[in-house]
C-alpha cells in the first residue's frame, strides 16, 4: 500500500475493523473507504459488485463477519456459517473481478483441530476434528482461507490470509449473551461492583487455556502483513503466550472488582482445552505484539468506563 492507495475496510464498525481504520489513519493513509450495513449488505453479491464498481478500492481488509462466544455459537450455528461464508465469498469475488491489487482476509484461531498439538502451527490446519461448540463458524473461516487460495492459484490474485488468536479491546461486544469470555468477564465484574455484590459467577471449570491479543496489536499486524507478506499460506497472529481462564478471571477481578469471590459454574461448557498459536513465522518477519495482557485489560476497562460515562451524559442531556 501507498499513502494514496484507496483502502476498503470491510466491517469497519466492528472490533477489528474500527481498530484497522484507526491504525490506517494514524499512519497517514488518508483514502480509507467504508460502508455500513445499511449502505451495503456484504452477503449480497450483486450489491457488493456494484459497490466495488462504483468505488474501485486498491486494497481490501476483509475483517467483517458474524462473531460471538460459546453461547452465541451454540445457539446461532446456521447464522454463523451462512453469514460468514457469504460475506467472504462476495467480497473476495468482487475484489478479483474489479482487480484489487491486494486483499487480506482475517480468519480465527478456531480453525484448528480441537486436539491439535500446542502451540498450533499453520500446518496443523485440517489435521483433525474441530471443536464442536464453534464448528460452523470454523468451517466458514476455513472456507475463506481456501477461497483466497483458489483465487490465487486460478487467477494469480494477491489475496493473503491471517489467523488471529482471541481478541479484545475498544469497541468489543460486552453483551453477556453473545460476547467472548474477556469482555463478558469485564462486564460481569463491573456490574457486580456497581451492585456491591461479593460473588461473580464464571462459566466452566477455569482450566482451559487461552491466548489473548489486544485488537490494536492485531490492527498493526494487519498493516504489517499487507505491506510485507505475499505468501499463499495463511499466517498466525498472536502473542505466543496463554493463560488459564481462571488466571484470566483473577486478573480481570484484580483490575475491576478486587474484593469479588469467583464462583465457577461447572455445568457450563469449557470449549477446547487449549488454544495457543505458534507465531514464530510472524516473528521471523519482524513483527511482535506491544500490549501485555494486564495492560491491555486495563486499557479496555478504561474504554468501557468512558463509554458508560458517555451514555450517562447522553441520558442526562
Amino acid at each position: 500500500m501507498t499513502k494514496e492507495s484507496k483502502v476498503f475496510v470491510a466491517g469497519h464498525r466492528g472490533l477489528v475493523g474500527s481498530a484497522v481504520v484507526r491504525r490506517l489513519l494514524d499512519l497517514g493513509y488518508g483514502n480509507v473507504v467504508t460502508a455500513s450495513r445499511g449502505q451495503l449488505d456484504l452477503r449480497d453479491q450483486m450489491a457488493v459488485n456494484y459497490w466495488f464498481k462504483a468505488n474501485r478500492p486498491d486494497c481490501v481488509f476483509l475483517v467483517a463477519g458474524t462473531v460471538g462466544g460459546i453461547m452465541a455459537n451454540s445457539s446461532r450455528p446456521a447464522e454463523f456459517i451462512y453469514d460468514n461464508m457469504m460475506i467472504h465469498s462476495t467480497v473476495v469475488h468482487a475484489a478479483w473481478e474489479h482487480q484489487v491489487s491486494k486483499l487480506l482476509y482475517l480468519g480465527s484461531s478456531c480453525i484448528y483441530p480441537r486436539e491439535a498439538p500446542q502451540p498450533m502451527t499453520e500446518d496443523d490446519l485440517l489435521t483433525g476434528p474441530l471443536e464442536p461448540t464453534n464448528e460452523p463458524y470454523a468451517i466458514a473461516k476455513i472456507a475463506g482461507i481456501k477461497l483466497c487460495g483458489a483465487y490465487r492459484r486460478q487467477y494469480g490474485a494477491n489475496f493473503i490470509s491471517a489467523m488471529p488468536t482471541n481478541l479484545y479491546g475498544p469497541n468489543d461486544n460486552f453483551d453477556l449473551t453473545s460476547s467472548h469470555v474477556l469482555p463478558a468477564l469485564i462486564r460481569k465484574f463491573h456490574e457486580a461492583k456497581m451492585r456491591r455484590e461479593s460473588q461473580v459467577e464464571v462459566w466452566g471449570t477455569g482450566t482451559p487455556m487461552r491466548e489473548f491479543l489486544h485488537v490494536d496489536d492485531l490492527a498493526d499486524a494487519c498493516l504489517f502483513l499487507m505491506n510485507n507478506y505475499d505468501d499463499a499460506q495463511h499466517i498466525n497472529v498472536g502473542t505466543g503466550i496463554d493463560v488459564t481462564i481462571r488466571g484470566l478471571a483473577q486478573t480481570v477481578a484484580a483490575i475491576v472488582h478486587p474484593s469479588a469471590e469467583l464462583v465457577w459454574d461447572t455445568t457450563k461448557p469449557d470449549g477446547a482445552p487449549r488454544k495457543l498459536l505458534d507465531v514464530s513465522k510472524l516473528r521471523d518477519l519482524g513483527w511482535h505484539h506491544r500490549y501485555d495482557l494486564e495492560e491491555g485489560i486495563r486499557h479496555t476497562y478504561d474504554w468501557f468506563l468512558a463509554q458508560k460515562a458517555q451514555q450517562l451524559r447522553g441520558v442526562q442531556v
